[in-house]
């Protein structure tokens, strides 16, 4: 057993005691024959008569992962709250007047006017489309609609509005759903796109054209004039809603992953705003959201699995439309903003088809 050690109060020496003698109230010091008690010296040994201890590297490796650990977990719980609360529908001021009465007393201030952004060109029209032209005010604008035979029964028709902010060619083969279940379809280039004359408003005066298209849609010799539907992706899909809002002409409604929150929207993409972003009103003027009692047929309002942006206000949008007793539903299907769609438009297909009954007349 190793000795225990002392040291002595009066010369600081250091001397072992047997261990059978270290419950002696009193020792010597063999050094300078001192007395002392054994209290007032030290039975413990010093820190140098240990052997010295080696430092772990895994305890530095467990602290920089600690100190990652709680880094990583406040960034992402800041991206999560960010994300989260960009997400967060905007509360509109409640509905008080219908959305086509409101478009009567408002007009857009823009502070930047010209062509809608990325702006290119149409595409190689395909063989089974022709072009139209649709008047728009004072506006001459162009679509695509899928030829009829000429002894051909009534057929309910789809106006397909397009995303982003000019027409393409994929656009139309994106709706080929629709004339495949034997709708015919017209996909509307509107004001400012594509080369077209007028000037871009950022979901506003592009609903003028959506109705006027709708409206050239209606008279086309072979489509029956009461089965009339409108739909849009995107771009397209919040623009949907907004007519549906506006004008009675429809049967019905889909929309593919449309913003029914125009706040949010702008805040996230203020490159395309030509108005003042802080003007709360021309915001709310381009919202879904600030009218969901408006809606003057049913709709779907469809959005991916993965986009959490569009998830709760579409939700919120459909929630207050069911309560004032419309037929609105927020619907949710696999996949993101693109590969979403293929399976909501067909669900869309069949919503479509289920709607029974002539609509009612358009003012």
């Amino acid at each position: 057993m190793r000795p225990l050690t002392l040291r002595c109060p009066e010369c600081d020496a250091r001397f072992g005691i047997d261990p059978q003698d270290a419950g002696a109230s009193r020792a010597r010091c063999p050094q300078c024959g001192a007395v002392f008690s054994v209290r007032s010296g030290s039975t413990r040994r010093r820190r140098d008569d240990y052997p010295p201890r080696r430092s772990s590297p895994w305890k530095w490796v467990i602290l920089v992962l600690v100190i990652f650990g709680v880094l990583g977990l406040g960034c992402c719980g800041g991206l999560i709250w960010l994300g989260y609360s960009t997400a967060q529908p905007t509360t509109f001021p409640e509905q008080t007047q219908d959305y086509a009465d409101a478009r009567k007393s408002f007009k857009t201030k823009l502070v930047q006017k010209g062509p809608a952004p990325k702006a290119g060109l149409m595409g190689q029209r395909p063989p089974e489309a022709q072009e139209v032209l649709y008047t728009s005010g004072d506006l001459k604008l162009k679509a695509w609609v899928n030829r009829l035979a000429n002894n051909s029964d009534l057929k309910p028709a789809v106006l397909f509005l397009h995303g982003g902010f000019a027409f393409g060619a994929d656009d139309w083969t994106q709706c080929q759903p629709f004339r495949d279940a034997g709708f015919v379809t017209m996909t509307p280039t509107l004001r400012g796109e594509n080369g077209q004359n007028g000037t871009y408003t950022f979901f506003y005066d592009e609903v003028d054209d959506v109705i006027a298209a709708a409206e050239s849609l209606a008279r086309i010799p072979g489509v029956d004039p009461n089965r009339i539907y409108v739909a849009g992706h995107s771009a397209g899909g919040t623009l949907a809603m907004l007519a549906a809002m506006t004008s009675k002409r429809f049967k019905g409604c889909a929309s593919f992953s449309g913003s029914p929150d125009q706040v949010n929207f702008a805040k996230q993409n203020s490159e395309l705003v030509p108005f003042n972003p802080s003007d709360r009103k021309e915001l709310e003027m381009r919202s879904p959201l600030a009218f969901p009692k408006s809606f003057k047929c049913p709709a779907r309002l469809y959005w991916g699995k993965s986009e959490f942006a569009f998830r709760l206000s579409t939700l919120a949008l459909a929630e207050k439309a069911t309560a004032a007793g419309l037929d609105v539903q927020a619907i949710e299907v696999p996949g993101d903003h693109f590969d979403s769609v293929p399976a909501a438009m067909s669900q869309a297909v069949t919503f479509f088809q289920q709607q029974k009954g002539p609509a009612a007349t358009p003012p």
